[in-house]
């Protein structure tokens, strides 16, 4: 019972938090850059010290979908969709990846983040592998702190998805690359992967890393998939203090199809609502897939029409645009 009052006071304090500032911090961003993001115990504010709760997409691997990491497709995803943060996802260890041709992927999270800057939003640089990747990825994020680590628009995500590791080995090399990172960028936002796909932040919260500022816990979910038990684990975390971000969702199964589960994906929204958890959705790519928001005749360069879109791309840049579309999508 004491678990269940004090889970429920958390879920109050948050709910109350995003209530009193969610006009400050959603509908006014785009007159207002919140500038600066810091974590104050577990909720994301701007420079004034307001909660911040961003919401935006993440390109699919640089490697497959290389035709979207360009100047005029961030321009359109802010511009039309109104994303307030774009994910880069550099594929590290797969075919055509970071390891196999470093320059063609540095070419291509530059393009992104130089155009997110321009554009006035955030932009995450994401090592999106599943494995450990360490010397490579210590020098990527020294690279990207050099060049970047002044702008207030880059956030870095370290890890995207761990499989098949301890917490206690994803945590030392979490280690490694935030004090890579932190000599020559002080205090833009660090998002740290967790294990089991970036599922078990409960077990992370057991354990967090100590001694760095800035930093948020990564939790992912797919809503046809997972459902209240992965809730509960976050529920948890959050009870524990951890600062939790998502930085990847979706509606279908896990593995990117499957049909949508529209009740499972509003109880997540009302969830990440209530706690004031910023979110990022998955993917701008072209796969014939659930997942994939765009189909084979949407441009290079943004201006896509609706007919580009398949059902989860629709839905996402009218969610993007407006709060207010649940009678359409949710049968209410």
């Amino acid at each position: 019972m004491k678990t269940f009052l004090t889970l429920f006071g958390l879920i109050f304090f948050q709910l109350s938090i995003f209530q009193a500032f969610a006009k400050d911090t959603i509908s006014d961003f785009e007159k207002v850059f919140p500038g600066a993001l810091r974590v104050e115990g577990s909720q994301l504010v701007g420079e004034d010290g307001k909660p911040v709760i961003l919401k935006g997409v993440s390109l699919g691997w640089h490697n497959w979908w290389p035709r979207f990491y360009n100047t005029s497709t961030v321009s359109w995803l802010k511009n039309d969709w109104n994303a307030q943060v774009v994910r880069a996802s550099i594929g590290v260890d797969v075919s055509k990846g970071f390891l196999e041709n470093p320059e063609f992927a540095l070419e291509k999270i530059q393009a992104v983040v130089d155009a997110a800057i321009a554009e006035n939003i955030y932009v995450i640089i994401d090592w999106h592998s599943h494995h450990l990747v360490e010397k490579e990825a210590i020098e990527f994020f020294g690279k990207m702190a050099q060049k970047y680590g002044e702008s207030p628009h880059v956030i870095y995500e370290i890890f995207n998805e761990p499989v098949e590791l301890e917490w206690s080995e994803i945590k030392d090399y979490s280690e490694k690359v935030i004090h890579e990172i932190r000599k020559y960028d002080l205090d833009n936002l660090i998002l740290v992967g967790t294990p089991t796909w970036s599922q078990d932040v409960d077990v992370v919260s057991d354990h967090p890393l100590t001694g760095f500022s800035n930093l948020m816990y990564v939790l992912h979910f797919y809503a046809g998939t997972h459902q209240e038990s992965l809730r509960s684990k976050a529920n948890k975390a959050l009870e524990s203090g951890l600062p939790i971000f998502v930085s990847e969702s979706a509606g279908m199964n896990s593995d990117g199809n499957g049909p949508i589960d529209w009740a499972s994906w509003k109880a997540w929204t009302e969830w990440m609502d209530a706690m004031a958890i910023s979110r990022i959705a998955w993917s701008i790519s072209d796969k014939d897939e659930t997942c994939s928001m765009l189909l084979k005749s949407a441009s290079s360069f943004g201006r896509w029409e609706e007919d580009d879109l398949n059902i989860w791309g629709k839905y996402i840049r009218e969610y993007l645009r407006s709060d207010q579309i649940e009678n359409r999508y949710f049968g209410n």
